[in-house]
C-alpha cells in the first residue's frame, strides 16, 4: 500500500488541521510492516484433584483460550458485523469502513460503529496486554495518530503472517468483554453460563456489543450499565439485519428478549476452593519450587498467567471422610480448632487436608486465615506441640539399637535428670535438667517395657529411655522421617524432646508415621503429580523416597503401636476393624492434643488446640462440638476423629496386614528384663534363668522422685 494512499485514508476522517498535517507528512511516513511481538496470552491455571476434577483456579486475567471452531457461528457473525463488516475483504485497514463509521458516528452523535479493523484492534490488545507499567498501558491507549500509525505497521505484518480466521480467533481470545471476562469463552460463561460454542443470537449480540465499551457497559456496574449494554446489543442486531446476516424478524424477536445476564461466578484463589487448605498447600508448593521460575515473583506470575493444568493427589472421597470425621467432634465456631492430614504410605501422597474452621478472613464468622494443617512453607504459622506422638521416635531408636519389645525398667511418677550431662544435644551441649521433674499425665509407675510404657504413654519411662538411647540419636531418627518444626526453626533438643515439645503440623506428623506403615520407606510429602502447560506438554512429579528405617524395625514398631488400641490409651475408643497402629499425644495441662496413626494403606494425624494461644487457652473445662470436657487428651477428641475418618476413608479398600514382628530379633527381653521375685526357703527355685536374661543392670537404676 502506498504511503500517500494510507495517509489519505487516515487523514480524510479527521477534521481541522490534524488531518491536513498527516497528509502533508505522508512522504516522510514509514508505513512498512513491522513485526508485532505477541507474548502468550495470560490464561488461568487450573488445579485438579486426583480424579481430574477442578478444585481451584488462579489467574490475573480470567481467560480460557479456545480455537475458532469452538465459537458459535452467530458469535463470529455478530462481532464482524459491528466491528469490521468487510473483515474478510480488506487488508490491514478498511478505508471504506473507516469513512462509513465516521459518517455514522457523526450522524448519531455517538460511537455506534468502530473505525479500526479487527486486525488493528487485535494489535492494540496485544500492546495493552504486553504493557508492564501504567505508562506503557496509557501509551497503548493514547488517542494519537502516532499510535494509529504504529498499529497500522503492526497490522500489516499480522495480515501477512496469519489467515483471516487465525486473526479472528486471536482477537476473540484476547478481547476484554467486561465483568472480569477476557476472551469469548470466559465471557460466555460469565455472562450467560454457557460455552462460546453454545451462544445464541441475543447472547452473541450482547457480547459483541460489550467489546467496544467494556467499562461503561459492564453489567456488574449496575442498572445504568446494563441499560447501555441492552441498547448497544440492539444496535448490533440492527446492524446484522442491515447486512443481511439475519432477517428483520429475527432481529426484532431477539431485541424483544431481556438482557439475560447471569453473572456466573468464576472463582479464583483458595478462598473459593472447596478444599482451601489443600489448595493453599499446592499454591505454596508452586511458589517454593524453582522449576516454576527463578524467583518467587516469577513463579507466582507463572501460576496466574501461564495457563497450567496441575493435577494433584487429593482424593475427594478421603477428603470427605476427613471433613466428616472432624465435623462430628468439633464445631466450626469452637475456640479449639481441629486439623487433620491423610498421607499414603510408600508414596507420600497427601490424600486429604481438613480443619474444623472455614478458611477466610472474617473474624465475625470465626474463619481461619492461614493453613493450620501445614507448616509455614505451605501457608501455616506455627502448629501445636506434638506431645506424646514423639515417643514413637524414641521407641524406634531403642529398637534400632537392639532393645526388645519386653525390655524395660522401673520408673516412678516423677523423674529428674541425674545431672546436666545426662542428655546431650546433637551439638554436644549438655541439656539435662536436674532442677525440674518430669511427671506422668497418664500411666502408672512400676516396671515398664517398650510395650507397656508405650501403651500407657508413661512420661517418666520415655525420658529415661531417651537418656539410655541418646537424645541426639532420637532427634536423628525423627529427622530421618522428615520431622521439622512447623515454623521452620531448628528443632528444640532438650530432654523433653520425646514428650513432644516441638510445634508441629499434621502433614509432617502424618507423613512421618506413614513411613513406619511403609516398612521404613520415607517419602517426601507429595501434592502435585503432573503439570501440563498451555501447549499440552506434561511433566510428571513422582514420589521421592528413601529407606529411612530397617523394615524389621518398622515392623516391630507397628506391632507395639497396634497395642495402643487394645491395651493402651486408645482402648476405650477402639480400633478401625483392620490392622492399625498409632500413638496419642497430650501436652502439659492439655495445652493441645494429638493422635497419629497408620495402616499399611493410609496414615493420618489429628491435632487440636486453641489458635489464640495454646498455653494461655488450654483444653480444660471446655465445650467442643457441643460436648463439655474437663480435660482433653489425645484419646478424647483427636483419637475418635482419627478412628471415624479412617473407617470412612478406607471403606471399600481391601485391608492389608502388617508384616509380623521378627520375634527372634525383637521378641521377649534382652538386657533389660524384669527381675524375678526372690527365692523363698519354702519354695526353692529350680528354674532360674541366666542372669543376663533376668536381672536389670545396677548401673541403670533410675533416680526418681516419688513424692
Amino acid at each position: 500500500m502506498a504511503a500517500g494512499l494510507v495517509a489519505a485514508g487516515l487523514g480524510l476522517p479527521a477534521v481541522g488541521g490534524a488531518g491536513a498535517a498527516i497528509v502533508a507528512a505522508s512522504d516522510e511516513l514509514n508505513l512498512n510492516p513491522a513485526e508485532l511481538i505477541e507474548p502468550p496470552l495470560a490464561e488461568k491455571t487450573t488445579i485438579l484433584d486426583a480424579r481430574g476434577r477442578r478444585i481451584a483456579q488462579f489467574y490475573d486475567q480470567y481467560r480460557e483460550v479456545v480455537p475458532l471452531d469452538r465459537v458459535a457461528e452467530v458469535m463470529k457473525t455478530a462481532i464482524i458485523s459491528i466491528e469490521d463488516s468487510r473483515f474478510y475483504e480488506h487488508g490491514a485497514i478498511d478505508l471504506e469502513g473507516t469513512l462509513r463509521a465516521l459518517a455514522t458516528n457523526l450522524h448519531s452523535g455517538g460511537v455506534s460503529q468502530g473505525g479500526s479493523s479487527i486486525t488493528q484492534q487485535y494489535v492494540k490488545q496485544v500492546l495493552l496486554n504486553a504493557a508492564t507499567s501504567r505508562e506503557e498501558q496509557e501509551k497503548a491507549l493514547e488517542a494519537s495518530y502516532g499510535r494509529k500509525l504504529n498499529e497500522l505497521r503492526y497490522a500489516m505484518a499480522v495480515e501477512e503472517k496469519y489467515t483471516k480466521d487465525q486473526i479472528l480467533e486471536k482477537y476473540l481470545n484476547i478481547a476484554y468483554f467486561g465483568a472480569g471476562a477476557n476472551g469469548v469463552q470466559a465471557a460466555a460463561k460469565r455472562f450467560f453460563g454457557v460455552s462460546a460454542a453454545r451462544l445464541n443470537l441475543p447472547q452473541a449480540a450482547t457480547l459483541a456489543a460489550a467489546v467496544q465499551l467494556p467499562a461503561s457497559t459492564d453489567p456488574e456496574g449496575g442498572r445504568e450499565n446494563r441499560a447501555r449494554l441492552l441498547e448497544r446489543r440492539n444496535v448490533v442486531l440492527d446492524r446484522m439485519a442491515d447486512l443481511g446476516k439475519i432477517t428483520t424478524a429475527k432481529a426484532a424477536k431477539a431485541k424483544a428478549t431481556k438482557l439475560g445476564y447471569k453473572g456466573v461466578p468464576q472463582p479464583g484463589g483458595c478462598a473459593t476452593s472447596p478444599y482451601p487448605y489443600f489448595c493453599l498447600y499446592v499454591y505454596n508448593e508452586v511458589l517454593n519450587d524453582p522449576s516454576f521460575g527463578k524467583t518467587r515473583t516469577l513463579r507466582e506470575r507463572s501460576l496466574k498467567r501461564d495457563g497450567l493444568t496441575i493435577r494433584t493427589t487429593l482424593d475427594p472421597r478421603m477428603q470427605a471422610a476427613a471433613e466428616q470425621g472432624i465435623g462430628a467432634w468439633v464445631g466450626p465456631t469452637d475456640d479449639a480448632v481441629a486439623a487433620q492430614a491423610l498421607v499414603e504410605p510408600g508414596t507420600g501422597k497427601i490424600k486429604a487436608m481438613a480443619a474444623s474452621r472455614k478458611y477466610g478472613n472474617s473474624a465475625r464468622r470465626r474463619e481461619m486465615s492461614y493453613n493450620i494443617v501445614a507448616d509455614n512453607d505451605h501457608g501455616g504459622i506455627g502448629g501445636f506441640q506434638a506431645g506424646s506422638t514423639f515417643k514413637t521416635f524414641t521407641l524406634l531408636t531403642a529398637l534400632k539399637q537392639g532393645m526388645k519389645a519386653d525390655d524395660g525398667f522401673t520408673v516412678g511418677n516423677s523423674y529428674r535428670a541425674p545431672d546436666y550431662a545426662a542428655f546431650t544435644d546433637c551439638a554436644g551441649g549438655r541439656v539435662g535438667d536436674p532442677t525440674h521433674p518430669v511427671t506422668n499425665d497418664e500411666g502408672s509407675p512400676g516396671f515398664k517395657t517398650l510395650r507397656t510404657g508405650t501403651w500407657g504413654s508413661v512420661n517418666t519411662f520415655f525420658v529415661e529411655l531417651e537418656r539410655r538411647v541418646g537424645l541426639c540419636e532420637t532427634v536423628q531418627t525423627a529427622q530421618s522421617l522428615g520431622i521439622k518444626r512447623a515454623d521452620g526453626e531448628k528443632l528444640r533438643e532438650y530432654e523433653t524432646f520425646t514428650l513432644g515439645i516441638n510445634e508441629m503440623d499434621p502433614v509432617t506428623v502424618a507423613n512421618a508415621y506413614a513411613a513406619i506403615g511403609a516398612r521404613g520407606t520415607y517419602c517426601a510429602p507429595l501434592a502435585i503429580t503432573r503439570v501440563t502447560d498451555r501447549d499440552g506438554k506434561s511433566t510428571d512429579y513422582r514420589p521421592k523416597c528413601r529407606q529411612a528405617l530397617e523394615p524389621e524395625v518398622a515392623d516391630a514398631t507397628a506391632d507395639i503401636l497396634s497395642g495402643v488400641f487394645t491395651q493402651g490409651t486408645m482402648r476405650s475408643v477402639g480400633g478401625i476393624g483392620r490392622a492399625a497402629a498409632g500413638k496419642t499425644g497430650t501436652n502439659d495441662d492439655q495445652s493441645s492434643a494429638w493422635f497419629a496413626g497408620f495402616t499399611p494403606d493410609l496414615a493420618g494425624a489429628v491435632s487440636i488446640g486453641d489458635p489464640r494461644g495454646a498455653i494461655a487457652h488450654k483444653l480444660n473445662n471446655v465445650t467442643i462440638g457441643g460436648r463439655y470436657y474437663g480435660a482433653v487428651f489425645g484419646a478424647t477428641v483427636p483419637g475418635p476423629i482419627w478412628r471415624d475418618t479412617m473407617i470412612a476413608a478406607l471403606r471399600g479398600v481391601e485391608p492389608t496386614a502388617f508384616t509380623p514382628m521378627d520375634s527372634e530379633r525383637f521378641g521377649g527381653c534382652g538386657r533389660y528384663c524384669a527381675a524375678l521375685p526372690p527365692v523363698t526357703e519354702e519354695e526353692p527355685d529350680d528354674s532360674v534363668a541366666e542372669p543376663d536374661e533376668t536381672v536389670t543392670e545396677p548401673d541403670d537404676t533410675v533416680p526418681v522422685d516419688v513424692g
